[in-house]
């Protein structure tokens, strides 16, 4: 066992005596050494009873004949940190935890692991961490919370709440009316409800096989919940007492899970955020997969699945009472070679056995192939002058007439800038509000836009106002919202030179994100560019500032110049 070198030998006495003053005995030295991940923290909906789940995940391990060592992870509750300064750490944190994984992992040279993560940058920070550790790895999410109600009966959620706060401004919701919204949206513990990033995540775990069937779309804090959590600590202990190199999690999260995972995201209309850290993912798993396979594949996969925010009526809860995703996956091979069915899983099994006799119990929820919303997946890559190396839209969240789209410019430097000015009425309809020198190297952090975009929603300008930016979008976030835009502006990139009425041009459909503007006009005003600068005093993102690379190659710090 990789623990063995803490634990065997005269000359490891001193290890075994520290060893035994945290409770192990005799015979505890003979048994493999289990690290359990957690990312309990009390300020966020999805996490504050995951220590509850970490004594559950202890006890099945002692049980099955391991030993627990727990130890926890930062985390960001992007909801909360959404439209200020503090949004600028939640991509950053991704990295903390990856490190912290790697760093705890690696020290007391632990054989195997158990990651008890359930939102945003948490998961693929985890994930991540896990790749570099590279030992049997189970993950085991906190589950989705349940959908809120209005007194009405209507569903509700996380998005419904920034939405309304557009509603709100607009004269158009009254007082009571937000405050019952704020009061119900999140009903429980749990992640935000809908195809938010979070369960995006967490649903694409199941895909990559490095997590147990319905680790996406079981609720949180229900007994089906808690069973998940005992059979996947039970799991790691029978893949650590096995010492069996093949699930090493490097061999189960390889080129195949990562092309798998975008077909399932395709078909449920995922997070763009996915793209992010999937690409990550990718490159922590030493897979070269270019930003431009992402529409190959779309290109063959059904968006079958609707889910919140994209149709507010249908949550995660629904989906697993419809199925869940092997339902969804089994729907998809039916068109035959688009997954890769070979795929190993953590629990054993290829994912075609795993799906075998999955079934769709309600059409209304999972639809099939010959029902799809949409012959081509929910999220789509755009290229063109202002994104050479790739932008990324949603576009199972594109409402109207909004495929197609040409509109005038309306540029601010900073997403606190654009609130003030859609706020202050200067966005109007057919225009293209322009974000920048939010990227990665420029926010520093990438920020999430869902305040924004959710502004643009609650106004009425869903159906004849697009945003472009370089930096990202809550998984909330609905309408012609083109994120990750690459070059960012602080590197130089286009959307750095796009001036006031400039027209700018969207085809979602032949992926093509284009400002038209000559050549030569565009050579004048980047002999004249000088960089935008937002004022930075953390020490952690000036450092972040200084590695991170653009959004199209997954946002990661380098290693190497």
């Amino acid at each position: 066992m990789r623990s063995d070198t803490i634990k065997k030998g005269f000359d490891k006495a001193p290890h075994r005596s520290l060893l035994r003053a945290t409770g192990l005995r005799d015979e505890d030295f003979d048994k493999p050494f289990i690290g359990v991940a957690n990312s309990y923290i009390d300020i966020i909906p999805g996490h504050f009873f995951l220590h509850e789940y970490g004594e559950i995940v202890k006890e099945a391990i002692r049980e099955a004949g391991g030993v627990p060592f727990v130890f926890n992870t930062i985390g960001v509750d992007d909801g909360i940190a959404m439209g200020h300064d503090g949004m600028l750490y939640s991509l950053p944190s991704r990295e903390i935890i990856a490190d912290s994984i790697e760093t705890v992992m690696n020290a007391h040279k632990l054989d195997a692991m158990i990651c008890i993560p359930n939102c945003d940058k948490i998961v693929p920070g985890m994930i991540m961490g896990a790749l570099r550790v590279n030992v049997p790895t189970v993950f085991v999410s906190g589950g989705p919370m349940a959908a809120g109600h209005k007194k009405d009966g209507t569903p509700i959620d996380l998005a419904t709440a920034f939405e309304a706060v557009g509603q709100h401004a607009e004269g158009k919701m009254t007082d009571e009316e937000l405050y019952e919204i704020e009061c119900e949206a999140c009903p429980s513990g749990g992640s935000c409800s809908g195809m938010f990033t979070a369960n995006s995540m967490n649903t694409l775990c199941e895909a990559m096989g490095i997590a147990l069937p319905g680790n996406g779309t079981i609720l949180a804090m229900t007994p089906a919940r808690i069973e998940l959590v005992k059979k996947a600590a039970k799991r790691v202990v029978e893949l650590a007492k096995a010492e069996d190199s093949k699930y090493n999690m490097r061999n189960i999260l390889n080129e195949k899970a990562i092309h798998n995972a975008f077909v399932v995201d395709m078909a449920m209309g995922g997070s763009s955020n996915t793209v992010l850290h999937l690409l990550a993912i990718a490159k922590e798993s030493e897979v070269d997969f270019p930003i431009e396979r992402i529409n190959e594949i779309a290109d063959k996969v059904a968006h079958i699945a609707k889910i919140s925010p994209s149709l507010s009526t249908v949550h995660m809860d629904d989906i697993n009472r419809a199925g869940g995703v092997n339902a969804v996956m089994k729907e998809v091979s039916r068109r035959g070679g688009i997954l890769h069915t070979d795929s190993l899983m953590i629990t054993g099994e290829t994912l075609g056995e795993r799906i075998a006799d999955a079934k769709i119990l309600d059409e209304t929820i999972i639809h099939t192939n010959e029902n799809a919303y949409s012959k081509v997946g929910g999220l789509s890559i755009l290229f063109g002058n202002l994104a050479t190396e790739g932008a990324v839209v949603k576009t199972a969240g594109i409402t109207g007439n909004m495929r197609q789209f040409k509109g005038k410019a309306v540029c601010f430097n900073s997403q606190q800038a654009a609130l003030a000015g859609i706020m202050g009425h200067k966005v109007k309809s057919g225009d293209v509000v322009v974000i920048r020198y939010e990227g990665p190297k420029g926010g520093p952090g990438m920020q999430e836009m869902l305040a924004p975009t959710s502004l643009i929603m609650g106004m009425g300008l869903g159906e004849s106002v697009a945003l472009i930016t370089d930096g990202r979008f809550s998984g909330a976030t609905r309408g012609a919202s083109i994120g990750h835009v690459s070059p960012e502006a602080a590197e130089g990139g286009m959307i750095a030179l796009v001036e006031d009425g400039d027209e700018i041009e969207l085809d979602v459909d032949t992926h093509l994100l284009q400002l038209n503007v000559s050549e030569e006009i565009l050579a004048v005003r980047k002999a004249a560019w000088k960089p935008h600068k937002n004022e930075v005093k953390s020490k952690w993102l000036k450092r972040y500032a200084l590695l991170v690379s653009n959004a199209s190659n997954g946002a990661v710090l380098k290693t190497e110049f």
